[in-house]
């Protein structure tokens, strides 16, 4: 035991001996939320409650947002086809591919991400995730992080810009800057449309447990990296940690919305600027250079295809053709962009990149595309934060350099094990 864990302890020792002296204690009966603390606080089934929890709150959002996600789908399928009537072939591409195309593209995901939060803000609501964190100090402090660590990195899952802020109240300076270099590799909420698009189209009858995996992975990942950068880089022990675990409540339909709402309202900003801005420049490379005879150039000839038959022999290892290259960059803007991107490529809406992608990927290979997307370069605003809290270019390239290698090997080990497994 460490300094700091010894005066801790010494210190509640100190206490409990001056309160035994001054105090009169009752023995009052087991209260319900007493009962339930001995079950989802036990160090042995506290992690399974803890991780089946998790599933529900994905599988949840993948069922219930479906009707939501076809029917905006539809619109703005419908927009782009009135669009695509108009008789200058230049406007009418920009309309139905770039305007149309690219809303549709990154809003036909708001529901799923929506549900995600609703279900995460119930959880915070009760009083579960406190919990939780209590749950997971054990396992994290094993791993080189600590307890205050799992706030950030549960942020992660909605963004990691807000989830990277949040590390402003650890106390360690160590302790925040491995929870900071880690955290891009909890799934944000940019990442789920990859996740919903290839785990339906794939893996349909078990698509909330393979979404679910890719969260999962993410967990394992900063768990082992954390665990490598205090043992070779920073070196110490996580400092203790000390809660008090508030009373579980009941939330109210109205606190979870608002809660929710504002969550989801980052995402909309985002999607009105960045994500936005990235589908006009994404529909400018897959029709350019401009060939009016054909409605725009030939996506074989375009800048897009450029840019993916340079990157093919990074990504062919994986059973990646160039369109896959193509959406990773792009994915650098932001990573929703990523299946906006596949459908300009192909010519299609949201729905027909469903139909599409089986002509391109195989399970094996939206495996290595759903892991890549996980871990490689965080978005370009996620970039800014890092070099804003790490105060240092320096640690930022790292960050940045170490997910492009982690994102490369893991994905050879997802790929080959599919392959070997048969999932091709």
């Amino acid at each position: 035991m460490d300094f700091v864990s010894e005066l801790a302890v010494a210190r509640y020792e100190k206490i409990g001996e001056i309160v035994g002296k001054c105090v009169e204690r009752v023995e009052k009966p087991k209260t319900f939320s007493d009962i339930i603390d001995t079950v989802v606080t036990d160090k042995y089934v506290g992690i399974p409650i803890f991780l089946a929890l998790m599933w529900a709150v994905f599988q949840f959002a993948y069922s219930v947002s479906a009707p939501f996600s076809d029917a905006i789908d539809v619109f703005f399928s419908w927009c782009g086809d009135i669009a695509s009537g108009i008789e200058n072939s230049y406007v009418a591409s920009f309309l139905s591919d770039g305007f149309f195309g690219g809303w549709g593209f990154v809003l036909v995901f708001l529901p799923p991400i929506a549900f995600v939060f609703i279900a995460l803000t119930i959880l915070e609501q009760t009083g579960y995730l406190p919990r939780a964190a209590f749950v997971v100090d054990r396992a994290m402090t094993k791993v080189g992080l600590q307890g205050k660590s799992f706030i950030p990195m549960l942020l992660g899952f909605g963004c990691n810009i807000p989830a990277i802020m949040a590390t402003r109240t650890m106390e360690d300076d160590v302790d925040r800057k491995i929870t900071i270099m880690v955290n891009p590799l909890m799934s944000c909420s940019a990442r789920l449309p990859v996740y919903v698009l290839f785990a339906g189209v794939f893996f349909k009858e078990v698509a909330g447990a393979v979404v679910t995996s890719m969260y999962l992975l993410g967990i394992l990942l900063a768990a082992i990296m954390a665990t490598l950068f205090r043992k070779f880089i920073f070196g110490g022990k996580p400092s203790p940690l000390l809660m008090e675990l508030p009373p579980y409540e009941t939330p109210t339909l109205r606190s979870v919305l608002m809660n929710a709402w504002g969550k989801t309202l980052i995402f909309l900003k985002k999607a009105a600027t960045i994500l936005f801005i990235g589908a006009i420049i994404m529909w400018f490379l897959t029709t350019h250079p401009w060939d009016a005879t054909n409605g725009g150039e030939l996506i074989e000839n375009s800048y897009a295809s450029m840019i993916g038959h340079a990157v093919e022999p990074i990504v062919k290892p994986f059973g990646l053709d160039w369109t896959a290259g193509v959406a990773l960059v792009g994915g650098f803007m932001a990573k929703e962009i990523v299946v906006g991107t596949l459908g300009m490529i192909y010519g299609v809406g949201e729905e027909g990149v469903a139909d599409v992608i089986p002509q391109h990927f195989t399970p094996a290979s939206a495996l290595a595309l759903m892991a890549i997307t996980l871990i490689y370069v965080p978005c370009l605003a996620t970039i800014g934060i890092l070099r804003q809290e790490l105060g240092s270019w320096k640690w930022t390239a790292f960050v940045v350099a170490y997910e492009l290698v982690l994102a490369y090997v893991v994905a050879g080990i997802i790929y080959g094990i599919a392959v070997g497994l048969g999932v091709a």
